[in-house]
């Protein structure tokens, strides 16, 4: 028991030991982007013709890939989607002292009828 409470103890340790997240701007982080998914048009959506902007934040890892979507704002019908786009996304890494780092990048996704 007293192991179990000591693995806990060092994996909460581990978690608070992370270095905080570098945010980058939202020009950062398309241009860093090297792979997007485009987000499916939801019927209901299209249906209803709903158009317009869903604002995530993406956790990027050190690798590249999108570990994290958080929604921001936008149409529930549309922030799924956007989201399970994002999550597909691959960047090239962000840089801080020339190593590759996790960053919070802001993504835009724009939902509009094609006419």
């Amino acid at each position: 028991m007293k192991s179990v409470k000591i693995l806990l103890v060092i994996g909460a340790l581990a978690l608070f030991a992370q270095a905080p997240l570098k945010k980058v701007t939202r020009a950062e982080a398309m241009n860093a982007v090297t792979s997007r998914s485009q987000p499916e048009y939801p019927a209901m959506a299209r249906q209803l013709k709903i158009e317009g902007t869903v604002e995530v934040d993406a956790v990027v890892t050190e690798t590249g890939t999108v570990e994290e979507v958080s929604i921001v704002s936008g149409n529930p019908i549309l922030t799924k989607p956007a989201a399970e786009a994002v999550k597909k996304w691959k960047f090239a890494p962000f840089l801080q002292d020339g190593k590759p780092i996790r960053a919070s990048a802001p993504i835009t996704i724009v939902f509009k009828k094609q006419q």
